[in-house]
């Protein structure tokens, strides 16, 4: 039988949980109170303004539940403010304020430090061939 760590997705797994804690971890040393997941889902709201809950979600890969804790925690710490639509009341509109826009922008030149020193010392066509086997995966495993 295999071992856990000769198994690729456990090693996925890994790497992905080591990246997000080691990326929490300069956002809170930076000062800044907001969760990787939080921050995921403001920047699928400021990529893709008028975005529903439900494509927040499939975008964030979390349920709609999750993304509506969120986004409640979200608009309590002013980071985002919710209201209903004016052309469909039963849709919410979700709008992004000033100084969430500066955050986002703060975290940005944090995450890009956080991948070039997860990505020190790999070859670009090594990170190229791993994109390419993903996405490979990533077919391989739609359900139709």
């Amino acid at each position: 039988m295999e071992k856990l760590n000769d198994i690729i997705f456990y090693q996925l797994d890994k790497a992905i949980k080591t990246y997000r804690q080691f990326a929490q971890s300069e956002l809170k040393q930076a000062g800044i109170a907001v969760t990787i997941d939080q921050w995921m889902v403001l920047k699928a709201i400021s990529e893709n303004p008028g975005i529903s809950q439900r494509q927040i979600a499939a975008i964030v890969f979390k349920d709609n539940a999750s993304v509506t804790r969120i986004i409640e925690l979200l608009v309590r710490k002013n980071r985002l403010t919710r209201r209903f639509d004016v052309a469909d009341r039963r849709k919410i509109a979700l709008t992004l304020n000033k100084s969430t826009l500066t955050l986002l922008k703060r975290i940005h030149s944090i995450a890009v430090k956080n991948r070039t020193k997860a990505l020190d010392k790999i070859k670009t066509v090594d990170i190229e061939n791993a994109k390419r086997v993903l996405t490979a995966i990533i077919e391989n495993c739609k359900t139709k």
